[in-house]
């Protein structure tokens, strides 16, 4: 027998035999507590706990117009003098096309006793209806509190004269790769579904928007899943079912709930959301560029390529070529970092930001300002459309200096409904009403006066500036 078989042999006998016990094992990384709790025995008490606030979310849409695209299919294929041409007239009417009713299905969840419910933006954008559905399949008619387009969230309420069931807001910055969470909403209108998964990743940044910075799982999420929640193994949420990759399995995106808790907030108790803002020009500091300006190891931070004049940063003293590494003493490393943590810095709080200069350490205070949202804020996305099917708002200093413009040069067009008397003449979001009928607008109030005083039929003549198209003349027939 060669001698190496003889080793192995031999080692095999004194493993069974107990004279090695050990040599060859690996210290477990968790205990067998903790691997006890890897693999829940069934979730049907996270489910009964959850549930009764979870809710089924109805809506629907009115899209004016929208009877077009079956208005050409909908006449008598035989022509005018067809037999059975008052049949098509009766039942299908004559050349007007009509409105089209979008219906839409989604989840949320209620926050607390009084019946305000967390959803998705996308859920009940421009519903005309919202219609809420509890597990025990009572119905109630919804209104909305507020809507950010810019992380996909909306508030909603509900009211009755009782006391709501709701779940308790968890903390995502704890949660782990490789933990169980649990969705619960309405995938394809099945209300009340239940799956389990796992924490695939976290900090997902798939090119939805500017606060990208989602929990990725492998719990199943489809569509009517938007806008419930995603729980832990306590119950607690910890995010907001939003989106699925199409064509993709198992691959599903929550909006961690520490992101929501401040846009919830201000949504309730402002109808709408501000955001911090620097007013700075920033890219991330690694690579060649790193070493270009001396960051060397695993020390990061942000390089300022521009501060635009006037703006916190520039009022404060920070200066292009600036490394900025710390925001009130915790470490920056990345852009979205930055632009994360600002933006949930309260409008006017004052924050001490720690830059690098040609290598010196220098701290400024900056008094943190509004970030020029306002275009699409939800504070006018709420408004009604106007009947030409266009919101239009007063000028922000935020919006006068993106523009280059006055703040009393006229208003802005923030919203255009699709196949409004508007958009059909070319009036487009963004668009800065200078003048109606050669008279200067300086108001929102004098805007709607003009529309009400005009009367149905009379054509309407907007002097109109447009971002690098200078002035254009646009007439809408009311």
């Amino acid at each position: 027998m060669k001698i190496v078989n003889k080793i192995a042999l031999y080692t095999v006998i004194l493993i069974a035999a107990g004279v090695l016990p050990g040599f060859f094992a690996v210290t477990p990384a968790v205990s067998k507590d903790e691997v006890s709790k890897m693999i829940p025995s069934n979730f049907d008490v996270l489910a009964k706990m959850v549930s009764p606030a979870v809710v089924n979310i109805r809506t629907v849409k009115t899209v004016k117009g929208g009877g077009y695209g079956f208005h050409q299919y909908r006449r008598s294929p035989f022509g005018k003098e067809d037999p059975f041409n008052d049949f098509f007239e009766k039942f299908f009417g004559g050349d007007q096309p009509g409105d089209l009713k979008q219906r839409s299905l989604g989840s949320g969840f209620i926050i607390d006793r009084e019946g305000y419910i967390v959803t998705n933006n996308h859920v009940v954008n421009e519903a005309d209806k919202i219609t809420v559905v509890l597990a025990n399949e009572e119905e109630f008619d919804a209104k909305i509190i507020g809507r950010d387009p810019y992380t996909d969230i909306a508030l909603i309420k509900i009211d009755a004269a009782k006391k709501f069931p709701h779940v308790e807001l968890g903390d995502s910055d704890d949660l782990k790769v490789g933990e169980w969470v649990v969705a619960i909403g309405s995938p394809f209108g099945l209300a009340h579904t239940v799956t389990a998964g796992i924490v695939s990743a976290k900090g997902r940044v798939i090119g939805s928007g500017p606060y990208d910075d989602f929990i990725q799982t492998d719990a199943s999420i489809n569509p009517g899943n938007s806008g419930g929640p995603l729980i832990d193994m306590n119950g607690r949420v910890i995010g907001i079912n939003t989106m699925i990759i199409a064509g993709g399995q198992g691959i599903g995106f929550a909006i961690p709930i520490n992101l929501s808790k401040g846009i919830i907030r201000q949504l309730r108790d402002n109808g709408d959301v501000t955001r911090g803002w620097l007013g700075v020009t920033i890219q991330d500091l690694k690579g060649e560029i790193a070493q270009y300006y001396g960051i060397k190891g695993d020390k990061r931070g942000v390089l300022v390529l521009d501060a635009v004049s006037g703006d916190p940063a520039d009022a404060a003293g920070i200066r292009p070529k600036d490394i900025i590494v710390a925001i009130n003493g915790k470490g920056v490393r990345t852009s979205k970092e930055l632009t994360t943590r600002i933006a949930n810095i309260g409008v006017g709080e004052t924050i001490r930001i720690k830059v690098l200069r040609d290598g010196k350490e220098m701290i400024f205070k900056v008094k943190v300002g509004e970030r020029p949202d306002t275009l699409a804020s939800s504070r006018y996305m709420q408004k009604k459309h106007e009947e030409l099917g266009i919101q239009v708002a007063k000028i922000t200093p935020q919006i006068a200096r993106r523009f280059n413009i006055s703040e009393d040069a006229g208003i802005i067009v923030v919203d255009v409904r699709s196949a409004s008397k508007a958009d059909q003449a070319g009036i487009a979001k963004g668009d800065i009403i200078l003048e109606i009928n050669r008279k200067e607008i300086d108001s929102v109030k004098e805007f709607k006066n003009i529309l009400r005083s005009t009367k149905k039929g009379e054509t309407i003549l907007f002097l109109i500036q447009r971002m690098h198209s200078g002035l254009i003349l646009v007439n809408v027939k009311k």
